[in-house]
């Protein structure tokens, strides 16, 4: 008798430019299965129910914003549905997976907000602040590249893991499955490049962002085995034997 298929992650895609990067590989190689979603082509919608998927991913989204289309911003046309889909996951205990605009659209969905801010590009150092984070996977330091609009504002219920060179929240977990990153933790140069092309609106002097990013492109590679290794384990997407990082 054969085995039962799989059920997939489904990633929704806000841009042409940005999606899963580096993180394909992880899930591939422990045979975690993901189907893009993309609302942006205006051929699909966001889906009204959980339906057959293990979890969500909602990926960043350029120069799209969510809190009230300020600082000269845009807000995501799909927002409010998206916030809706991530309350049905939730009531299945089923795992949610922020990045960028993702951690924003999470942080409203369970209580938190977002605060306006200019869209940026920097690239710099993540510095855990939870001992055990990841299930004792998270580096104690890791290169963190965001590329951003408008800031996610962490509900009570949340739990800082990591900040980032100014103190704010890089990584947060909503209760037991569910995870915010500001900035995207299998970020690749060729998705920035991408992101900057795609849109009339970019952050303003990209270049040494870029150049930081190409520089930590094998230190992104290396911090996310272990980044990638915590995060399954804890959103129960497999079983894993792998060894624990010895003070990363």
């Amino acid at each position: 008798m054969s085995s039962p298929p799989l059920r997939p992650l489904i990633v929704i895609q806000h841009t042409e430019g940005e999606f899963l990067g580096l993180m394909e590989d992880h899930f591939e190689g422990r045979r975690i299965r993901f189907n893009y979603l993309r609302p942006f082509t205006g051929d699909v919608r966001i889906p009204d129910s959980v339906g057959q998927s293990a979890g969500l991913i909602l990926l960043g989204g350029g120069p799209w914003g969510s809190a009230g289309g300020s600082a000269g911003g845009r807000d995501l046309p799909t927002l409010e549905d998206e916030e809706v889909l991530i309350g049905r996951y939730l009531r299945q205990g089923l795992p949610v997976i922020g990045i960028g605009l993702g951690a924003q659209i999470l942080c409203r969905a369970v209580g938190g907000s977002s605060e306006p801010a200019e869209l940026s590009f920097a690239v710099g150092e993540a510095r855990r602040v939870k001992e055990g984070a990841l299930n004792g996977y998270l580096p104690e330091r890791y290169p963190l590249a965001i590329y951003m609009r408008d800031r996610p504002i962490l509900p009570r219920e949340a739990e800082t893991l990591a900040v980032d060179w100014e103190g704010r929240p890089a990584l947060f977990q909503y209760g037991e499955n569910c995870f915010g990153f500001t900035g995207h933790p299998g970020a690749k140069l060729a998705m920035i490049e991408d992101l900057i092309m795609e849109f009339d609106e970019a952050p303003g002097d990209p270049a040494p962002g870029i150049a930081a990013l190409r520089r930590d492109q094998d230190a992104i590679a290396d911090s996310l085995v272990y980044i990638m290794t915590g995060l399954i384990q804890m959103t129960g997407l497999m079983a894993t034997t792998e060894p624990r990082a010895g003070g990363a």
